[in-house]
């Protein structure tokens, strides 16, 4: 079956994350995609039920998009650790819940700690994934999904103040700095989210000239 295209000129950023909508602007501005954050709209947050990252992520593009009567596009992503048999997984924003917010301090924290706990030190496989499931959905209902991951490794303590959520501690195959201390525009172009934004883009929408 044929992917439909994109042939709106605004969606909603179907996210109250204001890191994610900041990256995902910068990766739909060379399509001329005008933008508006879930956010910016006062749309409630759907409760994530799906058990997958895709899963979760169609449930939040669908809401939007009924919602605004407009094109949504969701990202539900996370951090899979090996040694954790993948946890948190789609969880990952979860763990940062503290009561009063969300603190990924705390959930970089626990990561490290439950790690340790199953490797018997800070030694051992702290192998790791991101991983980014990709919805652009329609008011009808119809929705186009894709996937990607970025492989790495943990390291600890957290190292740099950019990007966001897990960013500080993770660290690419291949490099020496983690997302955290890497340019945005580097990380873009090496990201779970840029990968499934590469095959959403070859999909659904017009290709840069």
């Amino acid at each position: 079956m044929p992917h439909r295209r994109f042939t709106a000129g605004k969606l909603v950023v179907a996210s109250h994350n204001e890191g994610k909508v900041k990256e995902i602007r910068a990766l739909l501005e060379p399509f001329g995609v005008e933008t508006v954050s879930a956010a910016e709209l006062d749309l409630p947050e759907p409760e994530e039920t799906e058990t997958t990252f895709t899963g979760n992520a169609e449930l939040k593009a669908l809401a939007a998009a009924k919602a605004a009567d407009m094109p949504a596009l969701s990202d539900d992503s996370g951090l899979a650790v090996d040694i954790l048999g993948g946890e948190p997984g789609i969880y990952s924003a979860r763990w940062a819940e503290t009561g009063e917010g969300r603190d990924f301090g705390v959930a970089m924290t626990r990561v490290e700690k439950e790690m340790c706990e199953k490797n018997g030190g800070p030694d051992g496989n702290r192998k790791a994934q991101f991983i980014c499931a990709l919805t652009l959905a329609w008011a009808d209902g119809h929705v186009e999904t894709f996937e990607g991951s970025v492989a790495g490794a943990l390291v600890w303590p957290a190292r740099g103040t950019r990007g966001f959520g897990y960013d500080p501690v993770f660290q690419p195959n291949g490099h020496k700095v983690t997302f955290g201390e890497m340019d945005p525009a580097a990380k873009h172009a090496i990201s779970h989210r840029a990968h499934a934004f590469e095959q959403l883009i070859d999909a659904c929408f017009a290709h840069k000239s």
